[in-house]
């Protein structure tokens, strides 16, 4: 059976087209039902994936073609969620590496091919969307080999295979001119390509987990890849945690998969991807181990969080009227209970009891952990997020990120000049028809309010992406936010009145009728200092009415901030408040007499 397992993981930048070729593999391995309605990008399970289009967290399934076995990880686009892919990168002996037959090799498509060269994977080149208007194969697959040297790939790794796919049409092809309806190609490249699983079948049983879930069941079940050995239901094993401590235990459940779906299964062998149940406290890269040998397998590294903002149990006004979730218990046991599946994350208690240090990959990993909580009902209060800086032989060192941009040419210029005070060094400028591809190294402090700033330049054409590059010497300070804002002066509901009398004085982010309390932010300010405004104020009315005083009052329509955008808009001295229902920006000290205070100190 080990001879005829192949386990592969599908790595690419974010839209790229892996959930998609997933679905296509599914269907021509037969999983699905002639009639069965089937939803586009079926991996993408969870509400936040579907809604924004994009893989968060790795999944796997399993389809049989021919006589052989193929177990599939769909992993993350996202820099931010780099931590799933190195932890799965640990369960495959190859991975397809995806590329965009247009956009070529992007910032995550060399962050992930490093890491998977690095673990000595010999990958399998996938051109997908040759479908596509503009589409340019041949110079792409060129682009692919190039960045393989750059990242100093062995000879073996060089000589990879190469299959042209258009994942949504359902089809690929060893030759660009080579017809073909169906994604046979694909599959007896992975069969002929990649090779079966190393390990001993004899050896005692070694699993390494890579995956923790939790079922309402069975309780806490570990998914990972049997390294050695044969595991049977109902066994004895042992867990040895990282540490070195050995737990027994016995397994309650052995599952595998077979297409989606997990299945009971009575035994699995050396090479097969399961899931066990049966321990209740089993951790990320801890290793299930034959009871009467237990030997730990050595663990993959994570990279470090570069990113990290607090975590504040909400004191405003406004507290506890829409979640149900509002101690700092509750929000620490939920930042406990995310830690044993997001290996990339990490949490510090601080002096204030109510306050929590939550570090990860990048803004985005910390947004989608706070809209989880939210939609989960919990209300708090986070601020902005700070990159975290090392000290190394006395110098202080600081994330630097691999920055590119695509634009249309006429907007080259002040893109480039958006970088200068930012600390940005251009390394690369690309034409590509229409567009051009401007590639900066900058720091990651460099990028916070970028995103807003490039979309609005641009008129939304710009398409922003960036990875994680390395550490590099402090390249001194960055500007903040321009602007300042505008803060309601007290507690009560927004008039249409008060509100026509201040558009001019900025951006209002609320409309009329809408609550609000001293402290609360309620727009952008047109002028570089804050301003205390009363946006509750009502018109004072008379029995005399004279023609034409009253005019028709016309409100330009809110600027409605994301939680992503929210992030990158306030200042140090402001937060964001977040709860199921709003979410609001406010300043950290609510009071405007010590505000000034503590200015001028």
């Amino acid at each position: 059976m080990q001879e005829l397992i192949r386990n592969i993981a599908i790595i690419a930048h974010v839209d790229h087209g892996k959930t998609t070729l997933v679905d296509a593999m599914l269907k021509h391995a037969g999983v699905f039902r002639e009639n069965e309605q089937i939803t586009e990008r079926v991996m993408d399970s969870n509400d936040l994936e579907k809604e924004r289009g994009i893989t968060i967290l790795s999944k796997n399934l399993s389809v049989h073609h021919g006589r052989f076995k193929i177990n599939i990880v769909d992993t993350p686009g996202h820099a931010d969620f780099g931590g799933e892919v190195e932890r799965v990168l640990k369960m495959v002996d190859s991975v397809l590496l995806l590329v965009d037959a247009l956009d070529g090799p992007m910032p995550q498509t060399r962050f992930v091919l490093k890491k998977s060269l690095d673990l000595g994977l010999k990958p399998i080149v996938v051109i997908n969307k040759v479908d596509r208007p503009g589409a340019r194969p041949a110079e792409v697959v060129d682009m692919v080999f190039d960045l393989f040297c750059e990242l100093n790939a062995s000879d073996e790794q060089l000589d990879f295979a190469i299959v042209y796919t258009s994942a949504k049409l359902g089809y690929a092809m060893l030759d660009m001119n080579a017809a073909s309806s169906s994604m046979e190609p694909l599959f007896a490249v992975i069969e002929s390509n990649v090779r079966p699983p190393t390990g001993d079948q004899n050896a005692p049983f070694q699993m390494l987990v890579t995956n923790i879930d939790y079922n309402d069941y069975i309780g806490r079940i570990a998914t990972g890849k049997i390294f050695n050995g044969k595991v049977t239901a109902g066994e004895n094993i042992a867990l040895v945690r990282r540490d070195g401590s050995v737990v027994k235990g016995r397994i309650s459940k052995l599952l595998g998969y077979e297409g989606l779906k997990q299945v009971d299964i009575p035994s699995a062998c050396t090479g097969d991807i399961v899931t066990v149940a049966g321990f209740s406290e089993v951790g990320i890269g801890e290793t299930l181990a034959a009871a009467d040998n237990p030997i730990g397998l050595p663990y993959v590294s994570i990279d470090e969080p570069t990113i990290a903002m607090n975590f504040i149990v909400n004191n405003s006004p406004f507290a506890g009227r829409e979640g149900k979730m509002v101690t700092s218990r509750n929000i620490r046991e939920r930042l406990d209970r995310e830690l044993r599946t997001n290996v990339s994350l990490r949490v510090e208690d601080t002096a204030n009891p109510d306050t929590f240090k939550v570090s990860g990959r990048g803004e985005l990993h910390l947004s989608i952990l706070i809209e989880n909580m939210r939609r989960e009902g919990f209300e708090m209060a986070v601020s902005k997020p700070e990159v975290i800086f090392r000290e190394e032989e006395g110098k202080k060192l600081e994330p630097m990120e691999y920055l590119v941009v695509d634009v249309p040419s006429e907007y080259q210029g002040s893109i480039i000049e958006k970088m200068g005070p930012r600390k940005g060094e251009m390394v690369a400028m690309n034409p590509m028809g229409d567009t051009i591809r401007l590639e900066f190294i900058i720091p990651a402090r460099g990028l916070i309010g970028l995103r807003g700033e490039v979309m609005t330049e641009t008129r939304g054409t710009a398409v922003v992406t960036h990875t994680f590059h390395d550490y590099a010497p402090y390249k001194g300070d960055i500007p903040g936010r321009k602007n300042g804002v505008l803060i309601a002066m007290e507690l009560g509901e927004t008039t249409a009145y008060s509100l026509d009398a201040l558009q001019p004085r900025g951006v209002l982010f609320i409309g009329a009728g809408v609550e609000v309390y001293g402290g609360m932010i309620i727009g952008q300010h047109a002028k570089d200092n804050d301003l205390d405004v009363n946006p509750c104020k009502g018109k004072k009315l008379t029995n005399v009415r004279a023609s034409g005083s009253d005019d028709a009052i016309k409100l330009t329509p809110p600027r409605l901030l994301t939680l992503e955008q929210a992030l990158e808009f306030i200042d140090d001295d402001e937060l964001v408040e977040v709860t199921p229902q709003s979410i609001r920006l406010r300043k950290k000290e609510l009071d405007p007499n010590r505000r000034k205070r503590s200015s001028k100190a």
